[in-house]
């Protein structure tokens, strides 16, 4: 992601906080709540407007796995490098991930987070811990460890692939495309698409 779309997202997002923050300021101002309304109410009502609009996850890289024999090979192992796009705290085990492709749609939960440590990406042994209902972390850099000791991302330096796999169903054949929705318990929902390309390799990125 360039340099100028991250500024404008950033800009679009503080954009929205403010109007956000000044609507709900002003609703309090002209007595659209009820009751007495204290600094700490003013303060309450500004956290939980920036905490609704100001997660934003990253994605930095999109990697995939092809499986099977010659010929017949498949996608069924995703990992997706993300990280905050702010310094925020977001709780991964609240994250939820839907999986389309166009017939058959399916909802992943958090399952749980580890190290990468000395392992490739693909042979963590986090991959035979997994199932097809949920998805798991694997940690590339993390200052504090909150994501594999409190199961938070709560730094923008904070980077991590997000791992799971397709069902047989849903395994990508060359050009088969799965739309990959990211819904964080709070702010921004996610959205990417992936295209398999030729099994020219084992492990490839997505354009």
């Amino acid at each position: 992601m360039g340099k100028s779309l991250i500024t404008g997202i950033t800009a679009l997002v503080l954009l929205t906080t403010l109007m956000l923050i000044g609507i709900t300021v002003a609703s309090v101002l002209t007595g659209e709540t009820t009751g007495a309304t204290t600094e700490e109410d003013y303060d309450q009502l500004v956290d939980e407007t920036m905490d609704e609009i100001s997660t934003y996850i990253m994605i930095k890289d999109q990697k995939g796995k092809f499986s099977g024999p010659i010929g017949q090979k498949k996608i069924d192992k995703i990992a997706l490098w993300i990280t905050p796009l702010f310094t925020q705290v977001i709780d991964t085990s609240q994250l939820t991930i839907q999986i389309d492709n166009g017939k058959t749609v399916r909802f992943l939960s958090y399952g749980q987070s580890e190290d990468l440590a000395s392992s490739s990406l693909f042979d963590h042994p986090i991959w035979n811990q997994m199932n097809i209902s949920n998805f798991s972390f694997i940690s590339i850099v993390d200052l504090d460890n909150s994501l594999v000791e409190f199961d938070t991302l709560n730094d923008c330096s904070d980077n991590a692939y997000l791992v799971f796999q397709l069902p047989e169903d849903m395994a990508l054949a060359k050009y088969d495309k799965i739309k990959v929705t990211l819904f964080p318990s709070t702010g921004i929902t996610r959205i990417i698409e992936l295209k398999a390309p030729m099994p020219m390799k084992s492990v490839i990125t997505f354009e």
